[in-house]
């Protein structure tokens, strides 16, 4: 039988439950307001704060990068709730500088940037890299390079 990373498929599959985890999103004003019945149910092992969708949810959007004071709380509350419950708290975060500030505050599962920054950012950053730099592409367009085309 085929071997994955070192054990057969059949053990793998009778083990691969304890390597599992469960992670729970809370990001609705019903979610918060439970958070602690949320966090009491067997076999979730993280209660995850997703702030912009909780902050639009609670009426406290987050604003040109700027937390409301309502939902700093909420976002405290779910870490207090998942480490009285000895769960894992984790976060959205924007950047590694905002990933490294919650890691610091004591979230052990911390996003470093969220796929609709982190995707358009890379994208430009190949295509610019693979256009080259705008002074080259402009003299060969000078020296009639892309004629035909």
């Amino acid at each position: 039988m085929e071997r994955l990373g070192g054990v057969t498929q059949t053990e793998y599959l009778q083990q691969a439950n304890d390597s599992l985890l469960t992670i729970v999103q809370i990001e609705t004003k019903e979610a918060l307001h439970n958070v602690g019945e949320i966090a009491r149910v067997p076999g979730i092992d993280v209660l995850f704060c997703g702030p912009f969708d909780l902050g639009n949810n609670i009426g406290h959007p987050i604003l040109d990068g700027s937390m409301h004071d309502k939902l700093k709380e909420a976002v405290t509350k779910i870490q207090r709730v998942a480490k009285e419950n000895n769960k894992a708290s984790g976060i959205y975060a924007t950047s590694g500088d905002q990933a490294r500030e919650y890691a610091d505050q004591g979230f052990q599962m911390v996003s470093v940037a969220t796929d609709a920054t982190l995707l358009p950012a890379s994208l430009q950053s190949a295509l610019t890299t693979a256009r080259g730099s705008y002074v080259h592409s402009a003299l060969n367009i000078a020296k009639g390079a892309f004629r035909g085309y």
